[in-house]
């Protein structure tokens, strides 16, 4: 099993945060929420390890709400 990474992990993250945002554009919230669904599907089908999605879901519900 791989530990999930919560660190920075690649070059450039406000420019990755605002192709993001970018994507998310002109988009209704049903449309930006059926975005973000596919992408964490996509995104989770890389990882390809169902430990580490499960660290990554853990880690994202115990985030405070900003």
């Amino acid at each position: 099993m791989t530990d999930l990474i919560l660190t920075p992990n690649f070059a450039n993250a406000d420019d990755v945060y605002a192709d993001i945002l970018a994507a998310h554009e002109g988009l209704t919230k049903a449309q930006s929420d059926a975005l973000n669904a596919r992408l964490i599907l996509i995104l989770a089908n890389h990882i390809g390890d169902r430990a580490v999605i499960a660290q990554a879901l853990e880690a994202a519900r115990n985030v405070a709400p900003g």
